[in-house]
């Protein structure tokens, strides 16, 4: 049964939500952050947690996926007032791709600055291992390709301009500070760059395609982050974004392998801890306006 579908989201609605959820809250969050598949963890970082399910929160979709908490946590990291999503939405579900966004609005109407996503993702890029972990510095929207983008229809300029520009997505410098806490911590060996690309989902690529979107430039392939991103930047938020890479795209017609989603919560698990580490430290050094 797929959930109710809605026209998508409109300003008074978004507006409705995040004053809900600011009139239970003592602090406004500065940081957003999605976690993906198996990284959960990182809300169980927060500080002083405030939580709601996503079922009691007014006007929010609901998550339908096994290793997703359906939960949004309040508290601060590192000192820094968050609010963590764990959990999050995606077109396999059935809902359209503007509810799936939804969140992104909301978080910029509590007065979030900045969003921290990460997700879990098939490696394409033949120099990638299972367990590495992939700064995002571009995307690739396929869905984007059939018109499906959280901006078609009508534009709502409270939010932001009609035509966002999407070549600066992924913030230079956060992707720069990851990449200098990452070597302080000593995960050189296992932090990548690269692109994205998101897919409908939620059957697996075939080898054909995966073939393809390597030749196409991406390194790595999911069913998530990408249109969160392209609502985050309408919104005027910055963003950084991480994929934790949890099996290995079939390229071979010989081969044996095949992809699951238990391999993708079993590396989630495995990983999660340095992942929510590089995150914290992060945090800790980030500057708001």
């Amino acid at each position: 049964m797929f959930p109710e579908s809605t026209t998508g989201s409109c300003y008074e609605e978004c507006k409705s939500t995040a004053e809900w959820l600011l009139a239970q809250m003592e602090v406004r969050p500065l940081l957003g952050i999605v976690c993906g598949s198996g990284l959960g963890g990182l809300a169980e970082m927060l500080k002083d947690q405030v939580v709601f399910r996503y079922e009691d929160i007014p006007n929010f979709p609901q998550s339908t996926v096994r290793g997703h908490a359906g939960r949004l946590v309040f508290g601060t990291l590192k000192g820094k007032p968050c609010v963590c999503m764990q959990g999050r939405f995606h077109l396999y579900e059935g809902y359209p791709v503007q509810k799936t966004t939804l969140p992104m609005r909301i978080f910029k109407l509590l007065g979030v600055e900045m969003v921290i996503l990460t997700n879990a993702a098939g490696g394409l890029n033949e120099d990638y291992k299972v367990g590495d972990i992939m700064i995002i510095k571009d995307h690739i929207n396929m869905p984007g390709f059939a018109g499906v983008n959280p901006l078609a229809g009508q534009n709502d300029e409270r939010f932001g301009v009609r035509f966002p520009c999407m070549s600066d997505a992924y913030d230079r410098d956060l992707r720069q500070l990851a990449q200098d806490v990452g070597e302080e911590l000593g995960y050189k060996d296992f932090l990548r760059e690269g692109v994205y690309c998101v897919l409908g989902g939620p059957s697996f690529e075939t080898i054909a395609e995966c073939r393809m979107l390597y030749r196409l430039g991406a390194d790595a392939v999911g069913m998530s982050t990408v249109h969160e991103v392209i609502v985050a930047r309408h919104c005027g938020m910055r963003v950084f974004a991480l994929s934790l890479i949890t099996n290995k795209a079939v390229m071979d017609y010989n081969s044996e392998e095949k992809a699951n989603h238990e391999e993708v919560l079993q590396t989630g698990k495995q990983r999660a801890e340095q992942l929510e580490k590089l995150v914290s430290s992060m945090v800790s050094r980030i500057k708001h306006n």
